[in-house]
Order: structure tokens, then C-alpha cells, then sequence
């Protein structure tokens, strides 16, 4: 049974390990992360089914995951420590010469848990499209999980993925869009609309879902759910409404926070709505 207060808990510590590793180099990306915090954490600690002791490239015989929406990447690294793929001490070294921890993921430092370099836009659906016909081809029956942005969704290439998946019929492939409104420049509906997403997937073939992604137990039983609707014909996709900044009071409501490292004083303040629950690093 899930133990919703303890993926609380660590959804806690993961959000002052983004505020804590952003604030040290003065650079990364606060805003999405903090938003997408509690899914990822539902993700790695309570629906997907791997092994960190036993990471291998090609995720043969677990479920994998890709990260497209690449500047999360301080959210992408604490799960990835906390749920034992590195050592959570690494976390200082975030976005420092020499680190494993570059701002965007990459693999030619082989870090446990990257795939694939990740941050240009609109390239990891393609990516978790191979994946998971790759997976079809070899009989294996785990899940191919993909997060994107919705300020990403106005890329070419997604609907170029989407297109293939829904008429190979990937339904092992779950995709999730983090449906925060905002992006760099602004809100998305400013910088270019994306009409109704729903209608637009199901036209390509794919199933669609809503979910709070704020709400753990809400995005608990979300996950559940498109597991038990794999494997029946149709890819997934899952539109999770988020805030950016979540959790963090004057970092919600607004896109200024999308690329923006806090102060000293907006760190404290931050942390002190935040509290520890696992240990800093």
C-alpha cells in the first residue's frame, strides 16, 4: 500500500535540495522543478519498477524513464539521489567544473539514471517513441515514461513522435505534460497558444488524462491507473496541471522564476516554508 505522507515527505526534502543547489552556483532553473516535484517523486518511489543498485543504459528488463524538458534538472538529480543512484553528497556539486551534475542532464559523464543528453526542446518523446517500440520488438513488458513541458508541446518534432506512436500503437509509452501555463518568455497562451491538447492527442491516436500534479494522492492514483491501461492498444498521454514554484509562496503565480537563481534572503525565506524532512546534503 502507498505510504502517501512518506512520498509527502520526501517531496519535502527534494524541493530544499532544488532551492539549496540552485542558490549555491547562482544558476538552474527553480521554477518548473519545484512544480513537477511531486510527481517525479511518486514516480521513482512508488510506481516504477527498477533497480538503482543495477542501472544499465539500455533499461533492459526495468521501467525507464526520460527527462525532455532538461532544465529540471535539479529536481531530476535529487530523485535520482535520494532513490540511491549516486551519493545525495554530489548535490553540492550541481552545475560545478567537473561535476557529474551538468545544468542540463548528459551521459558522457555516465551518471546513474541519465539515458540521453537532455534541455534541446521537443527531442524526448521522440527518444521515449524508440524506447518503447524497442522494448515491443524485445518482449520486454515494462513502461516507457517521458515528462515534457507544455511551452514544449509547440515543437515540430512532438507532433512528428506523436503521430508514430499512436499509429504503431505504443501502448507501453506514458507521456506526461507539465500543464503550468508558463514558460520562459511568459504565459503560453501569450507566446503561442496551444489550443486543446486533449482533442489533439486523441486525434493522433493517444488516450488522455487529467490530473492534479500537486496533489500526491491524486497523481498516485493517476500513475496507477495508466498502468493498468497499458498494454490495451493506445499510448498515454497525461496532462498534469501544476504550479510552477509549488510550495514556495512568492516563487508561484508568475514565470519570473523559470530561469532565476534566489538570493541569499529569497533562499532563507524559501527554505523556511520547506521543511527538512530526510537531511540536507
Amino acid at each position: 500500500m502507498t505510504d502517501i505522507i512518506h512520498l509527502e515527505a520526501v517531496a519535502m526534502q527534494v524541493r530544499r535540495d532544488i532551492i539549496r543547489m540552485v542558490h549555491a552556483c547562482q544558476s538552474g532553473h527553480p521554477g518548473g522543478s519545484l512544480g513537477c516535484t511531486d510527481f517525479l517523486v511518486a514516480l521513482y518511489f512508488d510506481q516504477m519498477q527498477l533497480d538503482p543498485a543495477r542501472f544499465t543504459m539500455d533499461g533492459i528488463g526495468e521501467d525507464i524513464f526520460f527527462l525532455s524538458n532538461g532544465h529540471l534538472s535539479p529536481l531530476f538529480y535529487s530523485v535520482l539521489a535520494r532513490r540511491g543512484y549516486f551519493p545525495v553528497s554530489e548535490l553540492s556539486t550541481f552545475r560545478r567544473l567537473h561535476s557529474r551534475l551538468q545544468g542540463h542532464p548528459a551521459t558522457m559523464e555516465g551518471l546513474p539514471g541519465i539515458r540521453i543528453a537532455s534541455g534541446s526542446l521537443g527531442q524526448g518523446l521522440s527518444v521515449a517513441t524508440g524506447a518503447a517500440w524497442a522494448k515491443k520488438l524485445n518482449g520486454d513488458q515494462h513502461l516507457v515514461f517521458v515528462l515534457m513541458g507544455d511551452g514544449e508541446q509547440q515543437e515540430g518534432q512532438i507532433w512528428e513522435a506523436a503521430l508514430h506512436a499512436g499509429s504503431r500503437k505504443l501502448d507501453n509509452l506514458i507521456a506526461v505534460v507539465d500543464y503550468n501555463g508558463k514558460q520562459i518568455d511568459g504565459p503560453v497562451d501569450q507566446v503561442m497558444p496551444l489550443g486543446d491538447l486533449r482533442a489533439k492527442y486523441e486525434a493522433f491516436g493517444w488516450m488522455v488524462t487529467d490530473f492534479d500534479g500537486n496533489d500526491m494522492e491524486q497523481t498516485v492514483r493517476t500513475l496507477q491507473q495508466a498502468r493498468q491501461l497499458a498494454f490495451k492498444g493506445t499510448p498515454q498521454l497525461l496532462l498534469m496541471k501544476t504550479e510552477m514554484g509549488q510550495g514556495v509562496d512568492f516563487m508561484m503565480g508568475t514565470h519570473k522564476w523559470h530561469g532565476v537563481a534566489p538570493n541569499d534572503e529569497q533562499k532563507e525565506r524559501a527554505l523556511a516554508q520547506l521543511s527538512e524532512t530526510l537531511g540536507d546534503y
